[in-house]
């Protein structure tokens, strides 16, 4: 059976930037697969979607580029607010600029081939994980043309190093490095924010013809040091937390929701009986990558106060590209805090690798070829991401000079070779329900567009969606009594709030409800992996999707996705993440000093509790996991999924109600919590059983 795996490229045509799908075609063997997996299980694979032929094709205008991501995705950006300080090497003169360059993979065909046989179970490569050294050998540039390439970069007076198997890092003077790629660079000042990265930063801002030879070059990256990545940490609006009784109702024997810790999630989530057998993760190790640095205390603290013994020196800081700077509740501390915090609560003799980066493409791009190349942690975590439009279009890795620069191609071929290596990856889906755009893009300046989250997108990589589980929620809003009741666990999205909102005499926009929720949808750049097309329930990319400014006149369209896209669907798998039920953080902050607060939420927590919980199936089974979408789906695709069998119960629970604003939950996969929740003891043992371990 042949599959198309979609891939995205670029090229300038009379000043405008065209986008268009160039399929690549490889015996994907999904059929292999899932036939070894039913020798095993005997069961019949569910009937799979008709292939869609239509490939995206979508045309965007340079300026209204540059217009989209000044107003949208420079942190704390305004037209009004950014200052154009001039050239950087009259700005600044000793200045030196350092960019990644990101060169293609030989082979990905094999590669993707090679990927299905590693978790394929009747395979005789079955779990037979690479080396980073294997993988470059097998797919990764050739020395040959790694050394042509790094020869022109020397020859025009750069410095060049091997950071990743298909990265380059590159440094020079700003005049050498600018002449090299072709576009000129200026310093910005941002002077709504004091100080930090998103206070002054460089950016290109027009293009020239490239001084060197950049045809074999798949992305430049580091030209704009723009902050562009948002995590995905929620809180209730203030003015909603004033009307709340924090008495929130518990359904079970720990702490009420809004007040959970780790072991409140083991207990829900029956991990308690993999504790009871003595896995706590000893032999694995976590990797957290992400954009803030943290007060490693608080992570110390929060597990003591829940009565966790912990190995006093489990934690590792690796500073990429200079690291982020000090911790910072600007910044996002919070979130690498939390990230450590649960992480490490659920997996209390595991090691953990935090690979902290500045909020930059380049920093983020870098830190996963850092976690990814040493291949020293066996599960790795990501709350940070963006639009991933914003992914496909920016200047940050298309430094305006008619070069084809993808960074989405970049991270595709980075996760690939995480999942070759028996790296189990997962990233936060998002906070902004089924309209990802609409968190960097407000209502009603901008119109409400579906969209997903990058780089929760990728095909090689879990997406983390979130619930809202059972409660009795009680509110005062205008000195009047409301409780509002969860009777069962849902899909997480705010709109269960509308009836307070109407109450304080607000809409969804400015109650600040709207569009809250957990990220979910079609992607409209990547296609959809073959372990998605088994499953009834996938869905397109919607038609009519455009984000247009309102506040131009006449309003300007800023982007126009491509509708009907077979793309790839988000979440894969969800756990409680919802604020109004969610957890206690141990926080220093940066401007008040140490806090334990509650009511904490978002995808955020869920990417670091799953990379916690396969650090405990690595120790249980005996090994690393590698991509656990292919056995997610597999699960679901032959029955095994929502079924018990034996003494254990099913190991996903289905979840039904709810919805994320734009999707419905619903039985089987739905774009609000994809296969649902785990239900961990049992997924370690359908694991065991019906793959082999």
């Amino acid at each position: 059976m042949t599959h198309r795996w979609l891939v995205h490229t670029e090229c300038y045509k009379n000043a405008q930037l065209v986008t268009f799908s160039a399929p690549y075609t490889g015996q994907s063997n999904y059929s292999d697969w899932i036939s070894g997996y039913l020798t095993r299980t005997g069961a019949a694979p569910q009937k799979r979607d008709p292939e869609s032929t239509q490939g995206a094709n979508n045309m965007f205008k340079m300026t209204m580029l540059a217009a989209a991501l000044s107003a949208i995705a420079a942190s704390g950006a305004t037209a009004a607010s950014v200052q154009d300080l001039g050239k950087v090497e009259q700005t600044a003169p000793a200045q030196k600029l350092t960019v990644t360059i990101a060169l293609s993979l030989r082979d990905r065909d094999a590669a993707a081939r090679y990927l299905q046989e590693v978790h394929t179970p009747s395979s005789p490569n079955y779990h037979k994980f690479l080396t980073p050294s294997e993988f470059r050998a097998r797919y990764a540039p050739t020395e040959a043309s790694l050394a042509k390439v790094a020869a022109r970069l020397q020859a025009a007076g750069l410095s060049v190093k091997r950071i990743g198997s298909t990265l380059l890092q590159v440094s020079g003077p700003a005049a050498t490095v600018q002449k090299a790629f072709g576009a000129e660079v200026h310093v910005f000042q941002n002077k709504s924010v004091v100080q930090g990265a998103a206070a002054r930063y460089t950016a290109p801002v027009r293009a020239s013809t490239p001084g060197i030879d950049l045809s074999d070059v798949q992305a430049v990256i580091g030209l704009d040091s723009r902050p562009h990545f948002r995590p995905h940490l929620r809180q209730l609006p203030s003015h909603l937390q004033a009307s709340m009784d924090k008495s929130a109702s518990a359904v079970t024997n720990g702490n009420a929701p809004g007040k959970w810790t780790v072991t409140d999630l083991a207990r829900h989530y029956n991990i308690t009986p993999l504790y009871n057998k003595g896995i706590h993760g000893q032999g694995a190790t976590i990797g957290i990558v992400t954009l803030a640095s943290f007060t490693p205390s608080d992570a110390f603290q929060y597990w003591s106060s829940i009565g966790l013994t912990t190995d006093p020196n489990r934690l590792t800081v690796v500073d990429i590209d200079g690291g982020p700077g000090a911790p910072s509740d600007d910044g996002g501390s919070s979130e690498t805090t939390l990230d450590v915090e649960q992480s490490g609560g659920i997996a209390p003799d595991a090691k953990i690798i935090v690979y902290q980066a500045p909020n930059t493409t380049q920093g983020f791009v870098d830190a996963f070829a850092k976690a990814i190349e040493s291949n020293a942690a066996d599960t790795l975590s990501v709350s940070w991401g963006e639009w991933e439009w914003f992914d496909q279009q920016s200047q940050a890795v298309n430094p305006v000079n008619g070069k084809s620069a993808n960074v989405l191609q970049t991270y595709h071929d980075l996760f690939l070779q995480a999942a070759l290596q028996g790296q189990t990856m997962f990233a936060a889906s998002g906070d902004s329900g089924a309209y990802d755009v609409n968190r960097a893009a407000p209502l009603p300046q901008y119109n409400k567009v579906l969209s997903v989250d990058s780089p929760a997108n990728q095909q090689f990589i879990t997406a983390a969606g979130a619930t809202t589980v059972p409660t009795t929620l009680t509110f005062h809003p205008n000195g009047k009594e409301m409780k509002i009741k969860i009777p069962t666990e849902r899909a997480w999205g705010w709109d269960y709030l509308n009836g307070l909102c109407k109450a304080l005499g607000k809409d969804p926009v400015a109650c600040g409800t709207f569009p809250v929720g957990d990220g979910g949808g079609v992607s409209s750049f990547i296609g959809r992996p073959f372990y998605q097309n088994w499953l009834p329930g996938m869905q397109n990319s919607p038609a009519g999707q455009q984000l247009v400014d309102n506040s131009q006149n006449p309003p300007q369209v800023i982007a126009t996705l491509p509708a009907n896209f077979k793309g790839r669907n988000v979440p894969d798998i969800s756990m409680n993440g919802d604020p109004e039920t969610g957890y206690v953080v141990y926080y220093t902050s940066s401007k008040t000093g140490f806090s334990i607060q509650t009511n904490n939420g978002g995808t955020s927590f869920v990417a670091p509790q799953l990379a916690g919980i396969t650090a405990l199936l690595n120790q249980s089974l005996g090994g690393r996991l590698g991509l656990l979408n292919f056995s997610l789906y597999g699960l679901v695709a032959t029955g095994h999924g929502y079924q018990g069998f034996g003494r254990h119960g099913a190991p996903l629970r289905d979840i039904t109600a709810g919805n994320n604003w734009g999707y419905n939950a619903h039985r089987g996969y739905d774009q609000a919590t994809g296969v649902g929740a785990p239900d961990v003891a049992n997924l370690d043992a359908a694991l065991r059983r019906y793959f082999w371990f």
